[in-house]
């Protein structure tokens, strides 16, 4: 067997610059298009009233709220009381530092008002060359990922962080035991290549969207598993859960979907696995207080510009598998890239 040794050095610095723009985008779009300073010059406002001042959704509202909380330009306390930061007020409201005509200098730039326009109509942007939507199937829209080529890349575009961060997930989930362990939205099948070479005892069965197992089973043959490697086609949304399992892993999904179909997949997995078993969910976290890290709140604009979802809490995740029907640990296990463990298991 070949090895899955982890990076010797950090990459996160390169993932950070790939979503460095969005930044700048955010700044723009909540300071000059939506004018959010402005409407908080006089006090603090309820988030609820100040989301239905800006006509957003709840997810495209936490989407740039976070962002512009991060940025130290808004605050919110615990009863939902939006206001300026002192910085806030002293650079971004009329007075002798304005700087509201600096930054609408790049306010029409073409990143600025795609966004805008993505936050408004609360919806990904069109994935490029006609693909349909990139990093998402839902039934009766075109995907990305149900097309050969394009989902061979938009795949292994992704499988870099899963190289990254397989060796850390492997030593997590290995040592909980688990016979047989189901990777749901496995993709290239990293992870479950991590695993298994981790465990020479163990199986792992990847499920995912067809044209998408290929990759899969490819890497499975490169790193001498596949004998061990069951790879099994559907909608995660649609079609039943494969059963047999003592063990699921959630690697970067959830963040693809908005809150109804994250608790929608969580409730259907509880059912097809024995009570007891455990869930892992491998993705970032937003602090609970929903203002940073700064890197993470472009992150999940980035993820709300390409899928239905954002990037969550740990308290939002803990919630949704409290009403789905598990119980968690309060510990999350970093992983490499600002990615973290999160488990719970079915009771």
């Amino acid at each position: 067997m070949m090895a899955f040794d982890p990076p010797q050095s950090d990459p996160t610095p390169y993932f950070d610059l790939v979503r460095g723009n969005l930044a700048t985008e955010l700044l723009a779009v909540g300071v000059i298009h939506l004018n959010v300073p402005s409407r908080l010059v006089l006090g603090e406002k309820p988030s609820g009233e100040l989301r239905t001042e800006l006509g957003l959704s709840l997810r495209a509202w936490v989407v740039l709220g976070t962002a512009l909380k991060a940025m130290n330009i808004l605050k919110e306390d615990a009863n939902q009381m939006v206001s300026l930061t002192p910085e806030g007020m002293e650079f971004l409201t009329e007075g002798e530092f304005d700087m509201k005509g600096y930054i609408g200098l790049i306010a029409e730039t073409p990143g600025v008002l795609g966004l805008l326009e993505r936050l408004l109509v609360n919806a990904p942007a069109a994935n490029r060359a006609n693909e349909g939507d990139a990093f998402i199937f839902r039934e009766g829209k075109s995907s990305a990922m149900d097309s050969g080529d394009s989902a061979r890349r938009l795949t292994l575009a992704l499988s870099g962080r899963a190289r990254i961060c397989g060796a850390q997930v492997a030593k997590v989930l290995v040592a909980k035991g688990c016979k047989r362990i189901l990777d749901v939205g496995g993709g290239s099948g990293l992870y479950a290549v991590a695993l298994l070479l981790a465990d020479p005892d163990l199986r792992v069965t990847v499920f995912d969207r067809p044209e998408v197992l290929r990759l899969a089973g490819e890497f499975g043959l490169k790193y001498g598993v596949s004998r061990r490697l069951d790879l099994v086609s559907g909608d995660m949304f649609q079609d039943p859960i494969p059963m047999g399992h003592d063990g699921v892993l959630l690697s970067n999904i959830l963040h693809d979907w908005d809150i109804p179909e994250c608790s929608s997949l969580l409730k259907k997995l509880n059912g097809a696995v024995p009570k007891g078993s455990p869930l892992w969910i491998h993705d970032v976290f937003l602090n609970d207080s929903l203002d940073g890290p700064l890197a993470l709140a472009l992150y999940s604009a980035a993820l709300f510009s390409l899928t239905e979802g954002r990037a969550y809490s740990a308290s939002e995740y803990r919630n949704m598998l409290l009403e789905s029907g598990y119980e968690d640990h309060p510990t999350i296990v970093p992983t490499g890239v600002h990615c973290g463990i999160l488990a719970s298991h079915s009771v």
